[in-house]
């Protein structure tokens, strides 16, 4: 029987996962390419052979997604399959329909069908947009398993950037290990809190050898969750967190509406940030799509450092890189501390910006007056460096998960936010955690 040519459209993440749980070893498929989006530099590398299995020989190369007609007409391409998340229905739909008028099959893959089953109970903490508040949402509920008694180990939604091979499974019990393993800016602000509080995290390209190996170290799995993405694992309790500041995209983009569709709990973040208005349509539209999930209010009240020295002065505000690019939030934990404590004016980085995060500007023109903190390489840690000591301000306010004031030397003062999760009445997590530990006893 003829394979079929398929290329798979993603973005360093889903795209390999997809592989390797439908098309690895699957001989009525022959993937010829990949095609990258969304992060800068995975274009012109290969899925080395070590990863792809023993009917690819050679590895199968990555190709930019602009390419993508040409790379169908070339390899005789007969399916597609969309393999990137945080995206819209239209962009979807674009994608689908630049590959059927180039003449090939478009397909989106099955929720259900790529989630390995671990031998572990697991807990998936996903969201509907990036920046919804998955993150310290992931934090507490590790936080209260540890309380509980539980060993928990973290798995992290892969940010595969640097040398695949060597990325295969990645284990981190120690900052050390940051280091070790080369990591990107958002690597670290997803990573370095977990090994703040005890949790070893888990992440890399193959998530079936990842999950062999954190089975050993845990009673109970996080599927921490990124990029409102889909989990690897099928979960015993899946949590997906809200953002009611963008209310309407829960039901528009993919694939988040299939996680709030799956999901046990929704917890509705940011009440103290929302109107009445907002969270009264998010939770008609939660209800539209899920009748039986528990609902959870909750907030992720900030804290800033020195913050009696903000009042009157101009700032620089620095915002998570992903929540402001794909995103599409045009607001962040660190702008709502310059407003709460008194800056007199949040200053433009647009005229400073050099090198990749000019391009970065050029890429999403909507992100304002904040400065993403990309770091996907050396350089554009560098280009971001150099772009932080540009601008005229008094002061910088770092809005990112980590302290970037270790990564990069900023030449003024610079405050760190931080925030935590706190629900508001009940049920909260305590009450839906307490019910699943009395179900998964070690």
């Amino acid at each position: 029987m003829k394979r079929i040519n398929t290329v798979i459209v993603g973005a360093a993440g889903r795209d390999f996962h997809n592989f390797n749980t439908l098309y690895r070893d699957n001989e009525q498929a022959n993937v010829v390419a990949f095609t990258a989006a969304q992060i800068p530099d995975i274009a012109g590398r290969k899925y080395p052979a070590s990863l792809a299995g023993k009917l690819y020989p050679k590895g199968i190369p990555i190709y930019e997604e602009k390419n993508l007609e040409s790379i169908i007409r070339e390899h005789d391409v007969e399916d597609v399959v969309f393999s990137y998340s945080d995206v819209s229905y239209n962009h979807v739909m674009h994608i689908g329909a630049r590959v059927t008028a180039a003449g090939a099959h478009f397909r989106i893959l099955s929720a259900t069908k790529t989630m390995l089953k671990s031998r572990k109970p697991v807990i998936s903490v996903c969201a509907v947009r990036t920046g919804s508040g998955k993150s310290q949402t992931s934090r507490k509920t590790a936080k209260l398993l540890q309380q509980m008694g539980f060993r928990v180990a973290a798995i992290r939604h892969p940010m595969p950037y640097g040398d695949l091979e060597k990325q295969k499974v990645q284990r981190f019990a120690s900052l050390e290990d940051l280091k070790r393993h080369h990591c990107t800016i958002e690597e670290m602000e997803e990573y370095e809190p977990h090994i703040v509080n005890g949790i070893i995290i888990y992440a890399g390209v193959d998530y079936a050898a990842i999950l062999e190996q954190a089975e050993k170290d845990a009673d109970i799995i996080i599927w921490d969750g990124g990029n409102n993405d889909l989990p690897f694992y099928r979960p015993d309790l899946h949590i997906v967190v809200a953002d009611p500041l963008r209310v309407g995209n829960e039901l528009a983009y993919y694939p988040g509406e299939a996680n709030l569709r799956l999901a046990d709990v929704v917890i509705i973040n940011k009440i103290d940030s929302a109107t009445p208005d907002q969270i009264n349509r998010l939770r008609s539209n939660i209800r539209s799509v899920n009748a039986r999930a528990r609902i959870i209010d909750a907030a992720s009240p900030l804290k800033l450092e020195h913050a009696d020295q903000i009042a009157g002065k101009t700032v620089l505000v620095i915002e998570d890189g992903p929540t402001l690019t794909h995103g599409e939030m045009s607001i962040g934990a660190g702008t709502v501390a310059a407003q709460k404590y008194g800056a007199a004016q949040l200053i433009d980085p647009r005229p400073y910006v050099t090198g990749e995060i000019k391009r970065t500007f050029e890429t999403y023109p909507k992100i304002g007056v904040l400065l993403p903190a990309m770091g996907y390489s050396p350089k554009q840690i560098k280009d971001l460096e150099a772009t932080i000591n540009r601008v005229p301000a008094d002061a910088v306010i770092i809005g990112t998960p980590i302290d970037l004031k270790r990564i990069v030397k900023i030449r003024k003062p610079a405050y760190r936010v931080t925030y935590e999760l706190e629900e508001i009445g009940e049920p909260n997590l305590t009450t839906v955690l307490s019910e699943f530990a009395k179900n998964h006893k070690k």
